[in-house]
């Protein structure tokens, strides 16, 4: 079953639980942290960026994220077509909820973030997203200008064996890029004909342990602006799955999807194939982006594997689309948190 929103509506009710699950193409529920029902260690908030240049491969990432207990705050330079990646990163105690990550995805406010590894900064006003950063050798500025009547991903869902448990999650593909980035001794610069960005914007009460699969890329196809969001592996999915294709600023519901890999051998093919014949891809891995860490209560396995898409995607209309070494990422995660 595919459960769509279509209008504003709270998203929690006051004893904690989603008032309406479901899906929806533009942001109708209203986040209010007030209303979970859960310890401050167990709220999980982030924004994560990542740019990337279809035409050189190059791009980055930023994560700015409060887990509660704490902050993970990232920088990481990636080269597809190199198959390298830099990456710092920096852990802040006892964050609890207080890192200034905002309730409403496209109300204006800037998020601000230093230490002595990395400096982030993610201002956005308007139509517009301007992300500063800097980590050891890697620096840049980059302005993402967000079609305002564009389509996105939005689901909200809750996990069947704690109710009060819920994953509620924004993703926005093909924002247009353009800035600069400095990393491992080159300048590179983003031209939004070129360069599009992605943001996941999460906003939950998760269970301790759970283990997800993402894909997301964002280029274009057939001259348009052409992306998809993909994932499953986590929250019950019954009410609606996260799957769409995004093409010239609508989204394409698609239904179930399956990443057919090896994790054992991540760097060889994979492929991604939709229940309902509309999407069929091969993903060629490049670079695995590896994160693994074990710290008694809290364990993560990430992997995070950039690489080049190729294959078929099918519209809502029917109309079939050439997906055509479109640079992206697909990742499999599990964490204990």
């Amino acid at each position: 079953m595919q459960t769509e929103i279509t209008s504003r509506i709270e998203l929690l009710d006051d004893n904690g639980l989603i008032k309406q699950e479901g899906y929806a193409r533009h942001p109708f529920w209203i986040y209010n942290r007030e209303k979970i029902r859960a310890p401050w260690w167990r709220i999980k908030e982030w924004d994560y960026y990542a740019v990337i240049d279809q035409e050189k491969g190059a791009g980055i990432t930023l994560t700015f994220s409060d887990l509660g207990y704490a902050g993970l705050f990232a920088v990481c330079f990636v080269d597809i077509d190199k198959g390298i990646y830099r990456q710092i990163d920096t852990l802040k105690p006892l964050t609890c909820g207080k890192s200034g990550l905002q309730p409403d995805i496209d109300a204006p406010h800037e998020l601000r973030f230093e230490d002595k590894k990395l400096f982030i900064e993610i201002y956005r006003e308007k139509n517009h997203r301007r992300l500063k950063f800097s980590a050891g050798r890697i620096e840049g500025e980059v302005v993402l200008e967000q079609p305002p009547e564009a389509e996105r991903m939005v689901i909200a869902t809750s996990w069947a064996e704690k109710r009060t448990a819920f994953y509620y999650n924004q993703k926005i593909n093909c924002i247009p890029a353009k800035g600069w980035m400095k990393a491992e001794g080159e300048e590179f610069r983003f031209e939004p004909a070129t360069s599009f960005g992605v943001l996941d914007w999460g906003r939950g009460h998760w269970t301790y342990r759970n283990r997800w699969y993402w894909a997301s890329a964002s280029g274009l196809a057939a001259g348009t602006p052409f992306g998809f969001n993909l994932g499953y592996g986590f929250s019950d999915r019954t009410p609606a799955s996260e799957n769409m294709l995004l093409y010239d600023g609508r989204a394409h519901k698609l239904e179930e999807v399956v990443f057919e890999y090896d994790v054992d051998r991540i760097m060889e093919p994979w492929k991604i194939k939709s229940n309902d014949g509309r999407l069929d891809l091969e993903f060629l891995p490049a670079v695995d982006r590896r994160s693994d860490f074990n710290l008694l209560l809290i364990e993560s396995v990430q992997h995070q594997v950039f690489g080049r898409y190729s294959g078929t995607a099918v519209l809502d209309d029917g109309t079939e689309l050439a997906v055509d070494n479109l640079a992206g990422f697909a990742e499999d995660v599990f964490n204990r948190w």
